[in-house]
């Protein structure tokens, strides 16, 4: 039974004492969700050891934003696997649309960040999105299987089960824009569909999809009703603790009427 999964990117936000605060509601706030329900914050690498600590024995997992290919070295500013390891993380966010775009991380950066990550025993939220130009003018769909092609799918089976897709439509990121409950639903069915033809059925429908792309209180409950949609990668609405116990609310309430 795949997981439904509702992880907040907080990207380069908050300083330390409104981060801890923020995880502080989270946890005091916490409600009831399904057995194979997660929650996930992701804040900036300065907030992960206090936070890490905060919510430690609670329902809340700490995951970070990204990580480095190389075990370790001279790459200044970076943050290596181990690192992230030894403050007891264990998943992380690869190929993010912002990491792509201001950071220049191509396909190949990314699967041999998915590799080294994979070989470490690290759990993955791996970004496929498309921008609004792609989306208008190409097969935007033939652009997120590539995605997948060039990164992960040199993985095998046994590899993949540690990999959580996130789809993002980049034309919907932070641009108020939202993909309608139907566009979601037809992609994360169409990745389900490539991850079946690559892997097997068991895999496809093993394989959490979570969509990515200004998924707020007003319409989570559309888009999570969804039944490929397993939940979200959620930025601004993750940066106010009433907005994601709400997001949590939602995706309890439409997993459960499944």
């Amino acid at each position: 039974m795949r997981k439904y999964i509702l992880a907040g990117n907080w990207k380069m936000n908050t300083d330390i004492t409104t981060g801890i605060q923020l995880s502080q509601e989270i946890v005091d706030q916490y409600p009831t969700t399904l057995e194979n329900q997660r929650t996930i914050l992701c804040p900036p690498y300065t907030h992960l050891f206090p936070i890490e600590k905060e919510t430690k024995n609670t329902p809340v997992e700490v995951a970070a934003q990204n990580c480095h290919s190389e075990k370790s070295g001279a790459y200044t500013g970076e943050i290596s696997v181990e690192m992230l390891q030894s403050l007891g993380l264990k998943t992380v966010i690869l190929g993010h649309s912002e990491r792509r775009s201001y950071f220049g991380e191509t396909d190949e950066v990314l699967k041999n960040k998915v590799n080294h990550a994979l070989s470490e025993g690290m759990e993955i939220i791996f970004c496929i999105g498309e921008s609004e130009d792609q989306r208008e003018n190409e097969d935007f769909l033939a652009i997120l299987k590539s995605q997948m092609e060039q990164a992960i799918f040199q993985l095998n089976e046994e590899q993949f089960s540690n990999i959580i897709l996130a789809y993002e439509p980049v034309w919907a990121i932070g641009t108020g824009k939202t993909a309608s409950p139907e566009q979601a639903e037809e992609v994360h069915a169409f990745l389900r569909a490539c991850l079946e033809e690559k892997y097997s059925k068991e895999t496809a429908q093993n394989t959490s999809i979570l969509y990515g792309g200004s998924c707020k209180p007003a319409n989570a409950n559309e888009i999570f009703s969804k039944p490929n949609v397993d939940g979200g990668l959620i930025g601004g609405a993750a940066l106010k603790s009433t907005d994601f116990i709400a997001l949590i609310n939602a995706l309890t309430t439409q997993k459960t009427t499944r």
